[in-house]
């Protein structure tokens, strides 16, 4: 068996990249500090996910459970447990299919309505404080960016969420201006 002090003296070989290089470390690093600037601005009752389940419901009103999960990214698992949760609390309703008894619809309640428009105003400063480091004029740039980057690696998620999903015009921001 080697010795362990011995490899105290060698040096350790490169790894190649700081953690501050990695793609992946500074994403979940800017998530975790949107989650506390998201709970910082909205309050620690309703999860982001949480908010983005309501979200999807308030534009999407009778949205089976598995579309939901499909939408914000979470499995079918994880959407009937927040669903649940929202629902205990009186800020959704869910119904059984008409015509596919084994689906759910959820709806929100009008409690939920009035918390989601409440919500709003404190999402948008959570987001924008999350942005606020940038210039103003690379902001878009940016977020088509990170859509890029989400939507090409959107199949190696554990819960896929649906493609094209959104129509607004972030998605037609040329993320490369400079290259043209």
């Amino acid at each position: 068996m080697a010795d362990i002090a011995s490899n105290i003296d060698r040096p350790a070989p490169p790894l190649g990249t700081e953690l501050d290089e990695r793609p992946g470390y500074l994403v979940r690093r800017l998530h975790q500090i949107h989650v506390a600037l998201f709970l910082e601005e909205c309050g620690t009752d309703v999860t982001p996910v949480q908010y983005g389940v309501l979200t999807v419901l308030y534009r999407h009103p009778g949205m089976d459970q598995a579309s939901i999960g499909a939408e914000v990214g979470i499995d079918r698992t994880n959407a009937a447990d927040v669903l649940a949760r929202l629902e205990a609390r009186g800020l959704v309703r869910r119904a059984v299919g008409a015509t596919d008894r084994r689906v759910k619809h959820a709806f929100l309640t009008p409690k939920g309505i009035a918390l989601t428009l409440a919500m709003e105003p404190a999402m948008q400063r959570a987001q924008d404080r999350l942005l606020a480091p940038l210039p103003p004029e690379t902001r878009a740039v940016f977020l088509a960016h990170l859509d890029r980057l989400v939507t090409a690696n959107n199949a190696f998620s554990r819960a896929p969420a649906r493609t094209g999903w959104h129509d607004d015009d972030r998605s037609r921001v040329d993320p490369d201006p400079v290259a043209r």
